[in-house]
């Protein structure tokens, strides 16, 4: 017998969290990303709406809500960015909203070592659909990787290492 917060397929737990916690946390990851350039260029060494779409889409567990989550983080993080069209973050959030709640229904990822290579293989593919979405659509030259990219996304699984911690205390107990 599965317990109430059970998934039915690998018995993995769903979790669930205060209402409004999903929103206010990713209006926060998109209103700190949008005004932390302003501090220097080692605010782009992070994407803090990215680090919540997986966080959100581990933690739901559900690939509809996660696809959707990323479409409306990535439209948003388009809207309130400076130099990325509209759909770019949008078309690339919602792959990797998807692919996380899809990974997240099949394995358990609350270890630490698994949080952390799961964030930094997310990165780098959320790197390559806007690589790829820049080379095809816009018909504009992007690199698949480089070594700021590598730093990146070790910058940003370590500080998702702290905020998937803190996000764990918003979840409301079964």
């Amino acid at each position: 017998m599965l317990s109430a917060g059970a998934h039915a397929e690998g018995n993995v737990e769903v979790h669930k969290y205060y209402s409004g916690t999903v929103v206010v946390t990713s209006f926060l990851a998109l209103l700190l990303q949008a005004s932390l350039h302003k501090y220097g260029r080692w605010a782009e060494l992070l994407d803090l709406p990215l680090l919540v779409t997986i966080y959100f889409g581990v933690s739901k567990r559900n690939p509809a809500s996660g696809l959707f989550l990323g479409a409306v983080i990535g439209i948003l993080q388009d809207a309130l960015g400076h130099d990325s069209p509209i759909g770019l973050y949008g078309i690339a959030k919602t792959i990797v909203g998807y692919l996380a709640s899809s990974v997240g229904a099949k394995i358990d990822t609350e270890h630490p070592v698994s949080r952390f290579g799961l964030i930094f293989l997310l990165f780098h593919f959320h790197q390559a659909i806007l690589a790829v979405t820049t080379r095809t659509l816009l018909d504009q030259p992007a690199r698949f990787f480089t070594p700021r990219l590598l730093l990146d996304s070790v910058v940003t699984a370590g500080l998702g290492m702290i905020i998937f911690s803190l996000l764990d205390r918003l979840r409301r107990s079964s």
